[in-house]
C-alpha cells in the first residue's frame, strides 16, 4: 500500500484511507470484521467524527492496545465555541480509547475564526495540541472560498475537501494550494457521494 507524506504533518499515510461514516450503519462486530479487513490491507489512515454516532467507538473498540500506535486518527467537531470543542474533544478521546488524536478537524468549517478569542472553537484545538491531546490542527470544507481561508490562513495542517472526476479547475486549483503551502490535503467524496460508480476510474482521477 502505498504512502505520501500528509504535508507539514509529516504524517506518512496510505494514499488509499478509510473514511469511517459508513461503519456507523452496522454493527459493532461487522464493524470491527470491516476495519480490520482495511487494517490488513494496509490501510493506515483512518478518518471520523463526531457526528458520526458511533463511529468512533467502534474504531476504539478495533483499534485499542497495541494496534493504536500503527494507525494514525483523525476526527472532527462541529462546534464553534470553545466549551463546545472541548467536550467534544474529551468525549473523542474516550470513545477512541486512546490518549491522542493525530488531526482533529473543524468539521465543515463555515467561518474562519480568531486562534487568539480563548471563546473559540480554534482557541480550544490550539489548546488542546499545546496540552498532546491532539498533534495537528485542521478543518474541512465545502465551500471553495472558505476553503482558500483556511489555507491562507497558516493555521491549519491539513484540508479535507470533496475532491472527484467531476470537480471544476477551481477546486483542483484548492490541490496546489495546499501543497504551496505544504498541507495535506484529504479527498472525500470520491465518488461523488455515490453519484459516480465506475471506481476504477475514480481511482485512477486519484492517483493522479
Amino acid at each position: 500500500m502505498r504512502k505520501i507524506r500528509l504535508g507539514k504533518t509529516e504524517l506518512m499515510v496510505t494514499k488509499t484511507s478509510f473514511g469511517a461514516l459508513p461503519i456507523q450503519r452496522v454493527d459493532m462486530q461487522t464493524a470491527k470484521s470491516i476495519l480490520h479487513n482495511a487494517y490488513d490491507a494496509g490501510i493506515n489512515f483512518f478518518d471520523t467524527a463526531r457526528a458520526y454516532t458511533d463511529s468512533e467507538e467502534k474504531l476504539g473498540e478495533t483499534f485499542k492496545g497495541g494496534l493504536r500506535q500503527n494507525i494514525i486518527i483523525a476526527s472532527k467537531t462541529m462546534s464553534t465555541d470553545r466549551a463546545g470543542a472541548e467536550r467534544d474533544i474529551e468525549t473523542s478521546l474516550r470513545n477512541l480509547q486512546t490518549d491522542y488524536i493525530d488531526i482533529y478537524q473543524m468539521h465543515n468549517l463555515q467561518a474562519m475564526q480568531d486562534p487568539d478569542d480563548d471563546s473559540s472553537a480554534l482557541f480550544a484545538l490550539m489548546q488542546a495540541k499545546k496540552a498532546g491531546k491532539i498533534r495537528h490542527v485542521s478543518f474541512t470544507a465545502h465551500r471553495h472560498d472558505i476553503a482558500e481561508q483556511g489555507i491562507q490562513s497558516g493555521l491549519f495542517d491539513t484540508l479535507q475537501f470533496p475532491l472527484s472526476y467531476l470537480s471544476a479547475d477551481s477546486d483542483l486549483e484548492l490541490v496546489a494550494l495546499c501543497k504551496e503551502h505544504d498541507m495535506g490535503f484529504i479527498a472525500m467524496k470520491g465518488l461523488s457521494g455515490g453519484l459516480l460508480n465506475n471506481a476504477e476510474a475514480c481511482y485512477a482521477f486519484m492517483q493522479e
